[in-house]
């Protein structure tokens, strides 16, 4: 059975088979074809970290970075995993801001909640080993991506002077970011997540990031939106009908997503031209995806 088929059936939602992220309206989103003619140009992502959200507006693909949390990533895996997203409505929503979900007590009750997680704002970074492709001289810069998610960070030349010759470094919220909601209490985070669809970057380093939207960002921003100033209550909201991962789909199933390189002459124009012209990380168009 075709990956196509698959979702079909399983969510009764199609999935373009080669569609790839968003990109760019100036470019053409990238197909299989592209990843075929330069190989060396696309990485193959870990169904481990790729999560995939049915909901009532569409599909969502989120990729997880393990290094910037890695509490924060398995117990997110392991409430998907459980099934225990299925059925969550996004509760909160405001416009050009960030949908949020996953209330699992609220459906599945307290019993089944795993508890409050020690923050991961930011995390320690030695440049040598987690080495970023920068928006300037890499000395000096402090906004760059890795693997394709956008990275800010206390320049590396600070790693020098530091105790333990590494550097501050996160995620910053920008437009199509995983995060993971609290309350006021740093550390009180668990279940709820919320997914960046504007602007975000007020919660750096409040907030533990986590992930991005490799399929899906219009689905993000389609997402019913709550009445002002909060976002919430929401009458009828939009819900995760279905949450997993790909690593449990079967090997013939599941599709191969390639994520676009970006230590690359493309990339390294990019940030360039970023540099050149007063630019943050937040300001490049997402890093595409192709899945096959």
């Amino acid at each position: 059975m075709s990956f196509r088929a698959l979702l079909s059936g399983l969510f009764c939602v199609g999935f373009m088979a080669c569609a790839g992220a968003e990109t760019s309206v100036d470019e053409p989103a990238p197909t299989m074809a592209d990843v075929q003619a330069a190989p060396d140009m696309w990485r193959q992502a870990d169904p481990e970290n790729l999560v995939l959200f049915d909901t009532s507006r569409g599909e969502i693909i989120v990729e997880l970075l393990p290094q910037v949390a890695p509490v924060h990533v398995e117990q997110f895996k392991s409430y998907v995993r459980a099934g225990l997203y299925d059925g969550t409505p996004f509760h909160r929503v405001l416009k050009n801001f960030m949908a949020q979900g996953g209330d699992i007590r609220l459906v599945h009750g307290p019993e089944v909640m795993k508890g409050p997680m020690q923050a991961e704002f930011t995390f320690r970074r030695d440049p040598t080993v987690f080495s970023i492709n920068p928006i300037g001289p890499a000395d000096t810069a402090s906004g760059g991506l890795y693997q394709g998610f956008p990275i800010e960070s206390v320049p590396q030349f600070m790693a020098e002077m530091s105790f333990d010759g590494q550097v501050e470094t996160w995620i910053p919220h920008c437009e199509g970011i995983l995060s993971t909601a609290r309350t006021d209490i740093p550390d009180s985070a668990d279940a709820q997540f919320f997914l960046i669809s504007g602007e975000g970057r007020h919660l750096d380093r409040k907030y533990t990031a986590k992930g991005r939207v490799l399929k899906g960002l219009d689905v993000v921003k389609a997402i019913k939106l709550g009445p002002s100033p909060d976002g919430a209550p929401i009458s009828n909201p939009d819900v995760v009908r279905h949450a997993m991962m790909l690593a449990d789909m079967d090997a013939d199933t599941r599709p191969t997503v390639y994520v676009q390189r970006t230590d690359t002459p493309i990339w390294a124009e990019r940030l360039a031209a970023a540099d050149r012209a007063g630019e943050d990380i937040c300001s490049l168009p997402p890093v595409p995806a192709v899945f096959d």
